[in-house]
């Protein structure tokens, strides 16, 4: 029992560790593309799209995601690049694709879950509907997508990367139900790498913050159209107010810090379990204060709590020891 607690602390405050990294460069990846094949889903727009043209730009050869014809014939002028339709939440489109990828030869070497959407709204107001809809995509999408393209990773000894959230971390006020979806690629990233490593695949998470992508112009589409299923709100002016700035994500960086992550952890000598990736100082903060909040709040006033010196040296070990530690 004592062990098994330390054990559970250890991986808390190690996590915490993990996300301290910084987030990985150019520099630190192994530029040999060798015809290696990675398959991005969502690559239409916003942080798949840049995900696509880095992997292309450095010479892999991507098969990229779409739904729309039009976003399809424009990856297909891309050297290097193969439009798929593909659609995470229609199994006929992913066995399709699974088709295509072992017909072209190239077999599969990495694979990035990028698809994704948002929702908003209060949690006892938005229809359980919604609610499906976002984690069919989200979460269900992924489970999907690498489910049927295993083989062919497990097959090149390769990469998975998924593409979460700081939203994984931190939650807040009518961004519960992307939030959620984003809380279960945590989980189902570290399940995932636990059971896949006997294979010799590395699999990783990468969080990004606020970067420029269409994710929340298209969650305020659907939000505000007839068939947004939302009952008659107890927020209605403080919801009205914070969905309007939706759509305003010109401010934001392009998403190349993100591509950068995902090329290291595709092709990296030593990949990151998680990448934590944020534009600037005060969304990285956010995020580890939430972390350390969280370990603190499992500690206290329970009848096994640690002292503040030994939660410090389970930290001082967890950095000393590395980033992963198993529960």
């Amino acid at each position: 029992m004592e062990r098994s607690r330390t054990r559970l602390v250890l991986a808390v405050v190690a996590l915490i560790a993990a996300y301290a990294g910084l987030p990985a460069t150019a520099a630190d990846v192994t530029t040999d593309p060798d015809a290696r094949a990675v398959l991005v889903t969502g690559a239409s727009t916003g942080i798949g799209r840049r995900i696509a043209e880095t992997l292309a730009e450095n010479g892999y050869f991507v098969y990229a995601g779409a739904r729309k014809q039009e976003d399809l014939d424009a990856l297909d002028a891309m050297d290097n690049v193969t439009a798929l339709r593909l659609d995470v939440t229609i199994q006929a489109d992913i066995d399709a694709a699974v088709a295509a990828v072992r017909d072209g030869g190239r077999g599969l070497y990495g694979l990035v879950n990028n698809a994704g959407v948002a929702i908003g709204g209060p949690l006892i107001e938005v229809d359980e509907d919604e609610l499906k809809w976002l984690f069919d995509v989200n979460v269900f999408g992924p489970y999907r997508i690498t489910q049927a393209f295993a083989p062919l990773i497990i097959e090149s000894q390769g990469r998975i990367t998924t593409i979460g959230s700081i939203s994984g971390i931190l939650s807040g006020k009518f961004a519960g139900h992307y939030s959620m979806s984003k809380h279960a690629i945590e989980a189902y990233t570290d399940s995932l790498a636990a059971e896949m490593e006997r294979f010799g695949v590395a699999v990783s998470v990468i969080e990004p913050g606020n970067y420029r992508s269409e994710i929340t112009a298209s969650a305020f589409a659907r939000m505000t159209s007839e068939d947004y299923a939302i009952g008659e709100s107890l927020y209605a002016d403080e919801f009205g107010s914070w969905s309007e700035q939706m759509p305003d994500r010109d401010r934001y960086k392009e998403p190349d810090e993100v591509a950068e992550a995902a090329m290291h952890a595709l092709f990296g000598a030593e990949p990151k379990r998680r990448y934590m990736v944020v534009p600037n100082q005060k969304e990285a903060e956010w995020t580890i204060r939430q972390m350390i909040r969280e370990t603190v709040q499992l500690n206290e006033g329970q009848v096994y709590s640690y002292s503040r010196d030994e939660l410090l040296a389970m930290l001082d070990e967890a950095l000393g020891g590395g980033t992963e530690a198993s529960p």
